[in-house]
């Protein structure tokens, strides 16, 4: 499977490929039923001061409209919904009986942008009422061209965000016609020439091995999200997922996957073209301008922890991975009669730490440093699963250079499958 396919978390709750978004890995991991006065694992309990994670996410689980595409922990056409949702995550929040301060914020869906400014505004107050930003926190929130004006950027960018993720997907009518996406290219570029005159750090989502699509539409696409003033890309390969509309669709003959030599020639293709207009590939969907990677993203790819709240989002914190009640109505429900919502927990061991590690790291095109991961982790890297790593080693996708661990450009095709030998 090419490497494209991989998909975010919610952290992650999970958001669909329209959004940016690494998912942490989801392990073989026990599922428990909570009660009203304990649970198997105080997935709340505050960690030390000095050992705190330093990042947050928060999962908006509001859409207009689910992709046909889209898999992701969401409620479309709900609104009416929002004001019990923004009771329900001050009532999570406030199971964090301490004031911590993050490096980075992400606010993820869905679609946050899908809430007006006043409920937006009453999210932020929430999440500000439990934690501080750092002086210069990148506090990101994802958005759709949908509903999106001035006024309303700037009143986003008031409450804190300084980085806007917008889902995008394409600028061919065709393709978003394709994946049941409500603007059109025109609106899209509107609304990204009006973001960029409010944050100066916009990233941009897109979508290719979509149905129809060729490598000349593709390359338009990209040819036109190169001439706009962002400071980072996102490139996803469409993916089938099961119990989607999409899957469905497929299994009926109605859509057709795009044949995987054309998706790995669309993917050589965005490489190519986004170094071309100084972009740095850093992670294996992302791109971004000099020093303006997504900070976020990078606690997960570098196996830090992290806070997570809302419907589906999944947390790291004192070593125990959690993940909420994907389902929307089920984590509503739980928390306005006043009790957890997890699906999910489990205490991750000391190998599953360096096997995570492995698995996370090798997403960055840098690699894992080798010194660094063994002081880190008391192993190297090279020896965490030595018949892994001499298999892709052998078959050239995997190699050491000026002590990194990295994948090869042809690996970053196989990715997929490269590193999860490591799990």
């Amino acid at each position: 499977m090419l490497s494209t396919k991989q998909k975010r978390h919610s952290h992650s709750g999970d958001r669909c490929t329209a959004n940016t978004r690494l998912c942490p890995p989801r392990r073989t991991i026990k599922e428990f039923h909570v009660t009203t006065d304990d649970t198997p694992l105080n997935v709340y309990a505050s960690p030390n001061a000095d050992s705190a994670p330093r990042a947050l996410y928060i999962h908006v689980p509001f859409c207009i409209h689910r992709c046909g595409y889209c898999d992701f922990t969401l409620v479309a056409n709900k609104d009416d919904l929002i004001p019990s949702y923004l009771t329900a995550i001050e009532r999570e929040l406030q199971q964090q009986s301490d004031i911590f301060e993050v490096d980075t914020v992400f606010v993820g869906g869905g679609t946050p942008s899908q809430l007006s400014v006043e409920q937006l505004k009453q999210l932020f107050a929430s999440i500000k009422r439990h934690f501080t930003f750092a002086p210069d926190a990148e506090v990101t929130m994802e958005a759709n061209p949908d509903g999106l004006n001035q006024n309303k950027l700037h009143a986003i960018a008031d409450m804190g965000v300084n980085r806007l993720s917008l889902g995008v997907q394409s600028f061919d009518q065709q393709i978003l016609t394709t994946l049941e996406r409500q603007h059109s290219p025109e609106f899209a570029s509107d609304v990204l020439s009006m973001a960029v005159t409010v944050f100066d750090n916009v990233s941009l989502d897109l979508i290719f091995g979509v149905p129809g699509q060729s490598e000349q539409t593709w390359e338009e696409t990209l040819r036109l999200a190169t001439q706009l003033p962002l400071q980072h890309l996102s490139t996803y390969g469409l993916t089938f997922e099961k119990g989607t509309e999409f899957f469905r669709r497929q299994q009926k003959g109605d859509l057709q996957s795009v044949p995987e030599e054309t998706e790995r020639s669309m993917y050589a293709l965005a490489m190519s073209a986004l170094k071309e207009a100084d972009f740095q590939h850093y992670e294996i969907s992302n791109f971004a301008r000099l020093n303006r990677e997504c900070r976020h993203n990078m606690v997960y790819w570098n196996a830090d922890e992290y806070f997570a709240f809302g419907p589906g989002a999944a947390r790291y914190v004192n070593g125990i991975r959690s993940t909420n009640a994907r389902s929307v109505t089920r984590w509503l429900n739980s928390w306005l009669s006043g009790r957890p919502a997890l699906q999910e927990s489990e205490r991750l061991t000391d190998d599953e730490k360096v096997r995570e590690a492995m698995f996370l790291g090798l997403r960055k095109l840098g690699g894992i440093g080798i010194a660094e991961f063994e002081q880190r982790w008391q192993v190297d890297p090279r020896n965490v699963d030595r018949p892994a790593f001499a298999a892709n080693t052998d078959h050239g996708l995997l190699e050491v250079d000026h002590g990194f661990l990295r994948l090869t450009k042809e690996g970053l095709f196989l990715a997929d499958s490269v590193v999860s030998d490591f799990l």
